[in-house]
């Protein structure tokens, strides 16, 4: 009898480049896994069109309608629990998770970082790095704690620069990346934890 593949929600905010790169990895076989659930907090993310049009279930909801991060994030791990979902992997999500679901995912949550973390945490890690003037960009894979971008360090990688490129470029160069490392490591995870 096959062994049933693990269940793996992602959560995002934005265009879901990075959901669709662990998309198109399960599709291809790389990454063991059966994507059942996008969790999504902006109602007009670009996500949500490509959950559509893969067929994902998604789950969306608006933070300040509840009373609390607890009370949201009670509403999420229902609908987590309802699809037998056993690792989160944030994608762009641009919120801190909170006890609710830490204690729900011991390091069972994962994030992807473009920043070479313990350097430039917080939601503009690029453009900090870029206006600091590192030679070194890079992407970091971390498990999720309780602080922002301070989780146990699963992978980096990282490219050098001249120092003429623009943002832009820095930033295509980092989603790039993205796009690798995290079906890479996600894989790796998944298959050491079976």
């Amino acid at each position: 009898m096959s062994k049933k593949l693990p269940a793996i929600s992602v959560f995002a905010s934005g265009s879901g480049t990075n959901f669709q790169a662990i998309v198109d990895a399960i599709k291809s076989g790389v990454i063991p896994a059966s994507m059942v659930l996008l969790v999504c907090d902006k109602p007009d993310a670009y996500v949500l069109q490509r959950a559509e049009k893969e067929g994902i279930t998604t789950f969306v909801f608006e933070p300040k309608k509840f009373v609390s991060k607890a009370h949201y994030e009670q509403q999420i791990l229902m609908e987590l629990r309802l699809h037998e979902v056993e690792w989160i992997f944030l994608a762009g999500y641009m919120r801190i998770i909170g006890r609710t679901l830490l204690n729900a995912y011991p390091e069972k949550i994962v994030n992807i970082h473009p920043a070479l973390l313990p350097s430039f945490p917080g939601a503009n890690g690029i453009r900090d790095a870029y206006q600091y003037g590192v030679k070194v960009f890079g992407v970091t894979v971390h498990f999720v704690d309780e602080g922002v971008d301070t989780g146990k360090i699963i992978d980096q990688d990282s490219f050098k620069i001249l120092g003429s490129e623009s943002l832009e470029e820095v930033e295509n160069q980092i989603h790039k990346i993205e796009h690798e490392i995290y079906p890479r490591v996600i894989a790796k995870l998944l298959s050491r934890s079976r």
